[in-house]
């Protein structure tokens, strides 16, 4: 989360930077020279350049630093990246700052392993050997399920604006009934606890990773039914089969 704050304030400076070298090139004696109070043309030109450079550092700023960005929709969501910013959008929602927080931090972790276990493979095999593609099919299966959680996730925090969740969170600040707010807060608590089983299995997903670079590290044989026979391998297999036709 902090490289992205750092992002915005690298584009920010660079909006600064920007507006201070053309105000440089306008009014400096070296180069265009505009002169305010010279003429009357050259002060409405150096006057509207600085009420200008004003309104784009302030808006810069506003756009950067203040204003909430609206969420990508779930069906546009591709990369790693992409899920980091869809999940980000509902951190300020203070029902879900933890939730939220935890699954953005889910998310490095399963970058990490993914390149550390690609790593230790491509180490010990050869990218040609049935060996290799086994552990790396694998791999991508339970990436795979790992993410769709989390857009299945975002496909039921999409159902729920920031003023609906107040209306259930603060009744006495609504103006639905109180029979409404209770089916509201229900189907809410429902999402809350969906949520938190995703976030349960992704964490037996990045555990069952962790397994599985400690078993690679172990393996004596590369004989391929020696890996299938491989405790972890066998419990990813498993899972992969169990959420086959998992549905968001």
């Amino acid at each position: 989360m902090h490289v992205l704050t750092n992002e915005k304030y690298i584009k920010l400076l660079g909006i600064i930077l920007g507006v201070v070298v053309m105000n440089i090139l306008v009014l400096s004696p070296g180069f265009l020279g505009v002169v305010i109070g010279e003429s009357a043309l050259s002060s409405a030109v150096g006057v509207a350049l600085l009420f200008a450079s004003v309104l784009v550092v302030v808006y810069g700023s506003y756009a950067l630093l203040i204003k909430q960005p609206l969420a990508l929709p779930v069906k546009q969501i591709k990369t790693h990246e992409d899920y980091v910013e869809a999940l980000t959008h509902y951190r300020r929602v203070k029902v879900l700052e933890g939730d939220i927080t935890f699954s953005l931090e889910q998310l490095i972790r399963i970058k990490k392993k993914k390149e550390t276990l690609f790593n230790v493979l491509s180490q010990r095999f050869d990218k040609t050997e049935l060996s290799f593609r086994k552990f790396d099919s694998v791999t991508q299966e339970v990436e795979k399920l790992f993410y769709l959680n989390i857009r299945s996730i975002l496909n039921r925090l999409n159902v729920f604006d920031e003023s609906e969740l107040e209306n259930v969170m603060n009744p006495k600040s609504s103006q639905f009934s109180l029979e409404l707010l209770q089916e509201k807060k229900k189907v809410f608590n429902e999402f809350l606890s969906y949520m938190k089983s995703s976030l349960v299995t992704n964490e037996e997903i990045l555990l069952k990773l962790d397994r599985l670079l400690l078993e690679i590290s172990r393996l004596d044989s590369f004989e391929l039914e020696d890996i299938e026979n491989m405790p972890c391998m066998q419990e990813i297999d498993s899972l992969i089969n169990q959420t086959k036709y998992y549905k968001q």
